[in-house]
């Protein structure tokens, strides 16, 4: 449609917290959909090289005016194991969120955070890195992995239920399965706390079985995969860590602290998600900001040199092949335990402090191993994972105050005026 006209061409779907349908969607994988297409236009592009199996290690920067000025990246070959030095007039960074620092996630594992990372070791603020989105309702399986019953199920008609058939939302919001996502989560944790529970259903069976399977065909194929016919049974379903709404500093163009670094998606702090995304805005985010960003980086290369190809190559002179790698399975998976276990849907004074204590403890031991050893794929995402831990946590001690996602046994009321959580690296030195 025309600006203005009504979206009477689309079947739009309505999730949690939405007091209208306001959704566009394909099927129940809108994301997807959107991934697919650019991956093709990507792959068709003349002008745009692909670089498969790499991953971003760090920023490379220069002193400016302003500041600093980015001026390429050192990224690391998962292939043949070795760290390239690319120039680069201006680096944007879309690397997404940091979920996998939580054992339960439905993020995939490259949810890790680098970006926020990189950008902060380079110099850049980050903001409300406290307020993290548990997804109500992911797949309960030992063999699923991390697989999302989308919100669009609730808003379809499903009824979260109790083992015993018991519907329970109605005890924590008039708005019952549809209230916001934060609701949802803290009301589906309360339950599994309260009766032992390791899972709760949603229920959908309700609906006629055509009527389920032209609007979730991708959650009904996965689902038979594993024996559950969601048009005659319900759904075994628990919270995981889902969407960071906070991240680096950008203003609405994905301009960040440094010159010539830009930003956007998950990894950013804009101000659009304030303390509790809404469902589907993160996808509405991606398309808006990255038309404005896209417009930003062209104005700036009309402007400015070529990059700057005399730029120092990696140092592993004094580094050797580490013999110690369960260290760094270890650390992992210690990290993702507590992370859950005291910053997780539910947060008091005394979790954060123990999170705080083990993170310096494993920051520490992380940076000890990084300075001696060569870097690897899972050393670099956990040495990522470790600092995003850290700005979570001191976010989150800094809210004192229980307010969106953000939610404190010790804190319970919201404070006023509600202001943002900004940290910044010139502060930690």
């Amino acid at each position: 449609p025309q600006p203005g006209e009504p979206f009477t061409h689309y079947h739009l779907t309505r999730e949690g917290g939405h007091g209208k349908r306001r959704v566009i969607h394909a099927a129940d994988t809108t994301g997807l959909a959107i991934v697919e297409t650019l991956e093709r236009k990507v792959r068709l592009h003349p002008n745009i090289t692909l670089l498969e199996y790499h991953i971003a290690l760090d920023l490379i920067t220069v002193a400016a005016d302003s500041g600093k000025r980015c001026v390429g990246a050192y990224i690391y070959d998962r292939k043949y194991h070795r760290v390239d030095t690319i120039a680069a007039s201006t680096v944007a960074l879309a690397t997404g969120g940091a979920s996998k620092v939580y054992l339960y996630t439905s993020n995939p594992d490259t949810s890790t955070g680098d970006g926020i990372a990189m950008a902060w070791r380079a110099g850049c603020r980050v903001g409300n890195m406290e307020f993290v989105q548990f997804h109500p309702t992911c797949l309960y399986h030992p063999d699923a992995g991390s697989f999302l019953i989308s919100e669009a199920v609730r808003g379809e008609g499903g009824v979260l239920k109790l083992p015993s058939g018991e519907a329970f939302m109605s005890r924590y919001d008039d708005r019952k399965d549809l209230a916001p996502r934060d609701v949802v989560a803290r009301a589906i944790d309360s339950e599994m706390k309260r009766h032992g529970l390791d899972h709760v259903l949603l229920d959908i069976s309700h609906r006629p079985a055509d009527f389920i399977l032209q609007h979730f065909p991708g959650i009904a194929t996965q689902c038979e995969q594993y024996g559950i016919d969601i048009t005659t049974m319900p759904i075994p379903v628990v919270p995981a860590a889902h969407y960071l709404c906070g991240g680096i500093v950008t203003d609405i163009h994905g301009r960040t602290d440094i010159e010539g670094l830009f930003a956007l998606g998950e990894c950013t702090y804009t101000g659009l998600h304030g303390a509790n995304r809404l469902a589907s805005n993160s996808l509405l985010e991606c398309l808006v900001f990255s038309e404005s960003t896209a417009a930003a980086i062209d104005r700036r290369l009309r402007d400015h040199q070529l990059a700057e190809t005399d730029l120092p190559t990696w140092d592993e002179s004094r580094v050797t092949d580490s013999d110690e790698e369960v260290v760094v399975a270890h650390n992992w998976d210690e990290l993702r335990r507590f992370m859950w276990d005291y910053v997780g849907i539910v947060r008091t004074d005394k979790r954060l402090q123990r999170a705080a204590n083990r993170i310096a403890l494993l920051r520490q031991e992380i940076s000890d191993y990084y300075r001696n050893f060569r870097v690897s794929n899972d050393l670099i995402e956990l040495r990522n994972l470790v600092q995003v831990a850290d700005l979570i946590v001191r976010s989150a001690k800094q809210r004192r105050e229980s307010r969106g996602l953000h939610y404190s046994l010790d804190h319970l009321e919201k404070s006023t005026p509600a202001r943002p959580t900004i940290l910044s690296p010139t502060d930690e030195a």
